[in-house]
């Protein structure tokens, strides 16, 4: 055992382990696109995933954070504490149209080929935390919320896209619901009295001029929801649901504040009764660490994948951007397609997940996250560099 402890030994005997789980990976890809499941009913995956851990000596604790399909697993022997993330949830109705089969065959792969070097270490501990619900919320901001990244010291993920790309940012997004509720009535009568529709529909004009005047970088989409069976009546409840997303959170909190008070302007000019809520948990900004990124992508080099295009801006909302707030992240995409013609949310991209060619960039990319866990292990410096940055 001892033979293999030198940093060199130890990357050769990770990259052989994971030829060894091959058909494991592609099996785990392969049962969980064969089994879509909405967000929060991940029941099948979140089961196939622990017993897989299990069976590899991982301490699992189930419904984690009282989440029926959440996990936390662990192996190792203290810190540095190296987690890797699943995402298992497919879109209701159209499966995997986003890959999440695949952020999981990959981490976990890069958890299993690590324990294994660990386990001749011992030193460092890998975590995998089991994270359901992406597409309704997520739960890792509720972990995030309840302190569980706080002993963590990097977190790992790499998405499947259709371009294999640096670890960049994402936008912070606030979702607010706003209801205005007035006396039903039958439509063709003469109205004297605003409705709780006619409060919406002067608060979506409001917001559309709104929407062209807050800056190139903040956005607000919206959502109404006219609660009738009929155009003949005149609904007592209407809503609206709002993203409002931006670069930075710190420029949102305002905007939700003027969104609010507009709001109130309207239920006190229209005589409508008015609530507005927080309906789903708000996304930090993801900040990338520069020195777990610029490990990654070297790594990911060694494995191969050699065509890594820099950090572009990304218009999409991650919940990883909460975890990135509390402890060093990166979330890189990773183009899982031969086919430039396959969008991505696509039933071709998620057909183009079980592919061979999909498989041995899980391979490769399984190899990159599990070889930046290790330098981080075994390099003392690295994480000293990860956190500095961190903390700046």
């Amino acid at each position: 055992m001892n033979s293999l402890i030198g940093s060199d030994s130890m990357k050769q005997y990770i990259k052989s382990y994971i030829n060894t789980i091959d058909n494991d990976l592609y099996n785990i890809s392969k049962y969980i696109y064969e089994n879509p499941e909405s967000s929060f009913n991940e029941y099948k995956a979140c089961n196939y995933l622990t017993n897989i851990l299990k069976q590899n000596n991982f301490k699992v604790k189930d419904n984690f954070i009282d989440i029926s399909t959440s996990f936390f697993a662990e192996y190792g022997y203290g810190f540095p504490k190296i987690c890797f993330i699943c995402e298992y949830d497919a879109f209701e109705g159209c499966g995997h149209l986003t890959g999440h089969n695949l952020i999981s065959s990959m981490s976990i792969g890069a958890a299993l080929s690590l324990s294994k070097a660990v386990s001749n270490l011992k030193k460092g501990s890998v975590v995998v935390i089991g994270c359901p619900g992406e597409f309704k919320g997520s739960s890792k901001v509720t972990m995030v919320k309840q302190g569980v990244f706080k002993n963590i010291d990097a977190v790992l993920m790499a998405h499947p896209n259709t371009i294999t790309m640096e670890s960049g940012t994402s936008m912070a997004t606030i979702p607010l619901k706003i209801t205005y509720k007035s006396q039903p009535d039958i439509a063709y009568k003469k109205l004297e009295d605003f409705s709780a529709l006619d409060a919406c529909i002067l608060t979506l004009n409001i917001l559309n001029l709104l929407n062209k005047k807050i800056g190139k970088d903040t956005y607000i989409n919206s959502s109404l929801n006219n609660h009738v069976a009929s155009p003949l009546y005149v609904p007592s409840n209407s809503d609206i649901e709002l993203y409002i997303r931006g670069s930075k959170m710190d420029t949102l909190i305002p905007l939700e504040e003027k969104i609010r008070s507009i709001c109130k302007f309207i239920s006190d000019f229209m005589d409508v009764d008015n609530e507005n809520f927080i309906f789903e948990m708000p996304y930090e900004e993801l900040i990338t660490n520069d020195t777990l990124s610029r490990i990654f992508s070297h790594n990911l080099k060694e494995a191969g994948i050699i065509d890594i295009s820099p950090a572009n801006k990304n218009f999409s909302s991650l919940s990883i951007g909460n975890i990135s707030k509390v402890t060093p992240c990166i979330h890189p995409y990773i183009s899982i397609t031969k086919d430039i013609s396959i969008n991505y949310l696509s039933n071709e991209f998620a057909k183009a997940t079980i592919s061979s060619f999909a498989h041995d960039v899980v391979l490769k990319t399984s190899q990159a996250l599990a070889l930046s866990g290790l330098d981080l292990i075994q390099k003392e410096n690295l994480i000293n560099e990860m956190n500095n940055s961190f903390h700046h």
